[in-house]
């Protein structure tokens, strides 16, 4: 975030993180239509979401259940048009409540969920957009399916009937992350899916340039977490 950036307004946070991503998509050859942005809002409360919406947002995302479920409803009932993502580890015995509560979700990376989230949506008739997690960096402490595993767990989605709308990564801290980027993208047009959810605050004008079409930004719209530690 540039100085000055945290104490400025949400409309004007908002404004520089669009201004970014539109000559980010131009140097690419792209529109800025082509990238959805996500506001990352965990943790946030309603007084620090509002102003945002007010500005215009309309995608957040969350990364647990329990506390989209918790602040979310009186948010969406005041304004309709919120699409909500997903973009934390989803537990298997949570796909019902995330299927009724997001409008996508960016963390599908196992067969059980994949089983899970099929049965949910069957059951409610809701159809989120689904990303497929992958674990781009091959680090243990994180959540998505290996490379190896990812042309069996996309067959595997096919077989339960999901359609899987993309990928999702997120690259190793403290590197530089274009080559992770440019690695999903070559997996996503290896197997045949559009999206590429990758992009957060301190990065996402890269991921821009290497086709996202979904950044999950938190920082820098929110301003500085206490803690001091990047968000998504």
């Amino acid at each position: 975030m540039a100085p000055g950036e945290d104490e400025a307004s949400a409309g004007e946070r908002l404004d520089t993180v669009k201004a970014r991503i539109a000559r980010a998509a131009a140097k690419a050859g792209r529109g800025p239509g082509e990238v959805t942005l996500i506001a990352v809002s965990k943790t946030q409360g309603p007084e620090a979401i509002r102003p945002l919406i007010e500005a215009g947002q309309r995608g957040f995302g969350e990364n647990r259940v329990q506390e989209a479920t918790e602040k979310w409803p009186p948010l969406r009932a005041a304004f309709p048009a919120i699409r909500l993502h997903l973009v934390g580890r989803l537990q298997s015995n949570k796909a019902e409540e995330a299927v009724a509560l997001f409008d996508a979700i960016h963390s599908v990376d196992r067969p059980s969920l994949v089983d899970a989230l099929a049965r949910a949506i069957e059951k409610s008739g809701r159809a989120p957009e689904l990303f497929v997690q992958v674990n781009i960096g091959d680090e243990p402490q994180k959540g998505g399916c290996a490379i190896g595993a990812l042309p069996d767990l996309l067959a595997g989605a096919e077989e339960a009937g999901l359609a899987i709308a993309g990928l999702m990564c997120l690259p190793p801290a403290e590197t530089e992350p274009a080559p992770y980027f440019a690695l999903l993208a070559k997996l996503a047009r290896r197997h045949g899916v559009a999206g590429l959810s990758m992009g957060m605050s301190g990065d996402y004008e890269s991921a821009v340039m290497i086709d996202a079409t979904h950044v999950r930004v938190g920082t820098a719209l929110f301003g500085a977490r206490e803690s001091g530690r990047e968000g998504r």
